[in-house]
């Protein structure tokens, strides 16, 4: 029989559920996510980095754990549920969720009330939290709680190389944030040799191996954290095509002189519409992030190309002049909608023609 476990809030709401996972206590900061679907990539999704994460959808775990469909390494910091499936039912699963979190050490609530700790969330805004076998009297350590050092956390510790599906059109450098390995897949279905670099490589070295484009991953974090890496992106931009995603596109328009915020609760999930202003045209993305671009902040530099059709927010840019593209969404959405995968196509086509082997 699973243990008594407690979700603490730094507002000091308490939750009663029951222990899954690693048997241990841990603090991070409290985010939801909305999907429906795509458990397996939420919990290898290294932009989780320093989370605990609510999974909103009620039942979670039905299709099992299988690792052939994991993102990235595990990165967040607790997980919370409804109610966890320890019967999987698919011939693809190799185990549960609950062994794969006691595999990863990280510790998870359930049976508790997510929609109550998702409307907390949105009400009052992202929060730290704790899940513990004991309610603290004190709160102190939980409410000091910050996340920090996440790309330097995440990202690989060395160059690696991976072949495209047959003929080599592009070559591609993708500066590794936390990248998450469909944005790898994706442009070797289009002819693209990917090479991932940690995201401390300096810019003379990613430019001394000519590539004939340079990929921008997503990531966990502030963005205003990664100084050294804006930096080096400012010797980049303009140099090459570049196509930035999530972090990716919010570290462009950093080293470019605009602005960040970071948002109330966020956008997790993979419903969110998003509208291109050229077409008028809304588009359903999958999205994660906490952190938003200040579109005002780069008039004269750049053009505003998407925006979040809740709320306004900034969710893309286009630098016509530099070749340089960004989204604040997830066009490589695995699982999620595949509704804006072009935008790989428009990348490979900002790369040109065909180029030399590596």
């Amino acid at each position: 029989m699973s243990k008594t476990a407690y979700l603490v809030l730094s507002n000091g709401a308490v939750f009663e559920g029951r222990r899954v996972g690693a048997d241990v206590d841990r603090v991070g900061e409290l985010v939801f996510t909305t999907g429906m679907e795509g458990y397996i990539e939420t919990l290898t999704d290294p932009s989780y980095y320093g989370q605990i994460v609510t999974q909103s959808f009620p039942l979670i775990g039905n299709y099992g754990i299988i690792e052939e469909d994991f993102e990235g390494g595990s990165a967040l910091f607790g997980y919370v549920c409804r109610e966890l499936s320890d019967t999987p039912s698919n011939f693809r699963s190799q185990y549960t969720v609950d062994e794969y979190l006691r595999r990863q050490g990280i510790p998870g609530i359930v049976g508790v009330d997510t929609r109550q700790i998702v409307r907390i969330t949105r009400e009052e805004g992202v929060m730290n939290a704790m899940i513990c076998g004991q309610v603290p009297e004190d709160l102190s350590a939980i409410r000091a709680y910050t996340v920090h050092d996440a790309v330097r956390s995440v990202t690989c510790a060395a160059p690696a190389d991976f072949p495209t599906e047959g003929e080599t059109r592009r070559r591609v450098t993708l500066i590794d944030y936390g990248y998450k390995r469909n944005i790898v897949r994706s442009l070797q279905r289009r002819g693209c040799a990917v090479r991932v670099v940690p995201a401390d490589t300096s810019a003379e070295t990613i430019l001394a191996d000519d590539p004939d484009g340079i990929m921008l991953s997503n990531g966990p974090g502030d963005p205003k954290e990664n100084v050294k890496e804006i930096a080096e992106l400012k010797k980049l931009i303009g140099r090459k095509p570049v196509f930035g995603i999530c972090l990716g596109h919010q570290l462009t328009a950093l080293a470019l002189g605009g602005d960040t915020i970071k948002l109330k609760y966020g956008h997790r999930g993979g419903n969110q519409p998003v509208r291109e202003l050229e077409t008028g045209r809304t588009w359903i993305t999958s999205q994660n992030h906490g952190y938003a671009v200040v579109a005002d902040s780069l008039k004269g530099v750049g053009e505003e190309a998407y925006v979040n059709a809740n709320d306004g927010s900034c969710e893309g840019m286009r630098y016509p002049g530099l070749r340089c593209m960004t989204v604040q969404f997830h066009p490589e959405a695995c699982s999620g909608p595949k509704d804006t995968g072009f935008l790989f196509d428009r990348f490979v086509e900002m790369m040109g023609t065909k180029t030399k082997q590596r």
